[in-house]
């Protein structure tokens, strides 16, 4: 879901310095996937991934051929609360193990602006791949200035029904719906 948000946003930027097919890696210090729901009606609970990989080819010839894929491990998700995050570790929801990822991998890009596009992708989580759509928009791309490298950053929305993951347990007490908030930065490949 993460990667998703570069290859739309470097697909619709009519100012990128990028050539023809250019890979980037994302920057894991830089890239977060933060998430909330709504708690019985009382508070907002939000929870985050950092951490991840993940890579965009882009094809500045045809931005629509570009791709993105990402991946992070389910263990790594911070809630701010250990025994909120042990118990989504349980069965009641991921059931999650090492080596367990959440994955994306982005199957088509719409550009809707000159910053700005839809990227469809297939989300895997919790062993459920569905289609999610990320709302992206270019922030910034050029020469990083400590890096001294093409950089380029985004952001992207979207929002999860958890049950469609298996992940549905006290719905709909605890909101079933999960927005999602990424932002990310990637460089250039060496």
């Amino acid at each position: 879901m993460k990667s998703t948000i570069l290859a739309a946003v470097l697909a619709v930027s009519a100012t990128s310095a990028f050539a023809s097919a250019e890979k980037y890696i994302l920057d894991p210090s830089h890239s977060q996937v933060i998430f909330n729901y709504d708690h019985l009606g009382y508070s907002t609970t939000y929870g985050m991934f950092s951490g991840f990989e993940g890579e965009i080819m882009f094809d500045q010839e045809d931005p629509a051929a570009s791709s993105v894929s990402v991946s992070m491990p389910v263990i790594e998700m911070i809630t701010g609360w250990k025994p909120r995050g042990d118990h989504f570790m349980t069965e009641d929801f991921f059931g999650a193990a090492e080596g367990d990822l959440i994955t994306f991998t982005s199957t088509g890009i719409e550009v809707t602006g000159e910053n700005t596009a839809n990227i469809t992708g297939d989300l895997t989580m919790n062993g459920v791949t569905k289609s999610v759509v990320l709302n992206a928009k270019l922030n910034q791309a050029g020469d990083h200035p400590m890096a001294n490298k093409p950089w380029a950053g985004f952001d992207a929305t979207t929002t999860l029904v958890r049950s469609e993951f298996d992940l549905g347990q006290f719905a709909p007490f605890v909101s079933d719906e999960v927005e999602v908030r990424i932002s990310i930065e990637a460089q250039k490949a060496d």
